[in-house]
């Protein structure tokens, strides 16, 4: 266990130790705060919350693109410097390896969450706090939607970087895995409307109708009549097999030329 601990500060410190990550959580922070600032600036008449919602919408955006900057480069990134050789001389199996890039990138997501939203809820309520006039039980109410929200939205990353990481693993390409990527993040409704549950029974075992997840924080009916369980289970279901092929290509490449 303290072997696989090492191998995932190792990582991390592969990660942080680049400037463009900090470059990448500074953006994250001052687009936290700018959101709400500008908000004030423009005399918006809304509730810390609903501050909160907006900013979140935006700046998780961006959390999503830069865990798929970070997901392409954890493999891909070691066969083109010629790095791979180096690591994988090392006492430890190659799925350990794998498991321990993957783990880095989802502690490089789940920093990412909680500077957004520590700095997005901070400068919501300095700014906003004194616009609460629906009562405590509303302001929890809204409360608990914003932190489903987010929770979702972490759900979207680790799946999104899920793909970029299997595509980075599988192809060894970074700007192929960013491009395809960010090519589904940015397309996926539109699958939703080409293939529609309510029409096609198959459709709704489709990943990308069941990514969002937000959908279940005021309805308990999904895409096509679906539940949250079934589109947990989905989701689970598609990233063991994106961590699998990964795990297969990973372990059977040749890298000796």
């Amino acid at each position: 266990m303290n072997n696989f601990i090492r191998l995932v500060a190792n990582e991390n410190m592969k990660i942080y130790s680049r400037p463009r990550t900090w470059v990448m959580l500074g953006l994250l922070a001052l687009f936290s705060l700018a959101m709400p600032v500008l908000l004030y600036l423009t005399g918006a008449d809304m509730d810390l919350w609903t501050v909160f919602t907006w900013t979140e919408s935006f700046t998780y955006l961006l959390n999503i693109i830069f865990a798929v900057v970070i997901a392409s480069d954890l493999v891909a990134g070691e066969f083109s410097w010629g790095t791979i050789k180096l690591l994988l001389i090392r006492p430890w199996s190659r799925g350990k390896i794998l498991f321990s890039k993957y783990i880095a990138m989802l502690l490089f997501g789940l920093l990412g969450t909680v500077i957004l939203s520590v700095v997005g809820i901070v400068s919501s309520a300095l700014l906003f706090s004194g616009n609460q006039a629906m009562g405590a039980g509303f302001e929890q109410s809204r409360m608990l939607d914003s932190m489903l929200l987010v929770l979702t939205d972490l759900i979207q990353l680790v799946v999104i970087a899920t793909i970029t990481f299997m595509l980075s693993t599988v192809f060894r390409s970074s700007s192929l895995a960013i491009g395809l990527s960010l090519l589904i993040l940015f397309t996926k409704d539109l699958f939703g409307m080409l293939f529609n549950p309510e029409k096609h029974v198959w459709a709704k075992y489709v990943l990308l109708l069941h990514t969002d997840l937000s959908v279940y924080i005021h309805s308990p009916v999904g895409p096509g009549g679906t539940s949250l369980a079934f589109s947990i289970a989905i989701l689970a279901g598609y990233s063991i097999l994106f961590l699998l092929i990964s795990w297969w290509v990973f372990t059977k490449r040749d890298v000796t030329t």
